[in-house]
């Protein structure tokens, strides 16, 4: 390709110019634009306050007041950031079971019912991934974090067993299972999954 003789080092230098003018305009106005924030994805493993009813008839009586939140002592209910209902993220704070229920005493509406005492919660059950479970090599936090033993070791399989009659789905062994380690092997599943068959591990 032959270079143009009329085309010289004035106008490369000219163009030059010109284009990092371009350049530094653009930037300009493209510095001081809003920047798109990565969308957190939705969770849908969280929890409903113990005694709750079930989820369509919770949603029906549930005002969004928070006075469960307030009334938590371990402020492990929170509001859901989608629609302000009452939801407990097990891994992040789990229900401790209090003994007297603080939670379900503030709830005027009856979209938390009274207890008998922590066997009769149902939240969720738990589920254990062996394959992520460290049982095996001598961690049994969960075991003994677990209010209503409702974990134990099989040290002929060495392996957790949850024991479904016992279980109430409050998500400590959750919350155990990722403070000591690296990923979490047991997960509960929440009671509105559970009544459509489908269970998380």
């Amino acid at each position: 390709m032959t270079a143009d003789p009329k085309y010289g080092r004035r106008d490369f230098l000219k163009d030059s110019v010109v284009s990092v003018a371009k350049a530094a305009r653009e930037f300009s106005l493209h510095k001081d634009a809003p920047r798109e924030k990565p969308v957190a994805p939705v969770r849908t493993d969280w929890l409903r306050p113990p005694g709750s009813v079930d989820e369509t008839t919770f949603l029906e009586r549930c005002t969004r007041c928070s006075d469960c939140i307030e009334a938590c002592p371990p402020g492990a209910i929170v509001s859901d950031g989608t629609n302000g209902t009452p939801v407990i993220f097990a891994d992040q704070v789990a229900c401790e079971l209090c003994e007297d229920f603080p939670c379900i005493a503030a709830c005027a509406t009856e979209a938390l019912l009274p207890v008998t005492d922590s066997f009769e919660v149902r939240m969720g059950l738990a589920a254990v991934s062996h394959r992520s479970c460290t049982a095996g090599q001598g961690c049994n936090a969960c075991v003994s974090k677990c209010p209503v033993e409702a974990l134990s070791m099989d040290f002929h399989e060495l392996r957790l067993i949850v024991e479904r009659e016992r279980c109430v789905g409050c998500g400590m062994c959750e919350q155990v299972c990722k403070t000591v380690n690296d990923r979490i092997a047991v997960k509960v599943t929440p009671a509105r999954n559970l009544s459509a068959g489908r269970i998380s591990c």
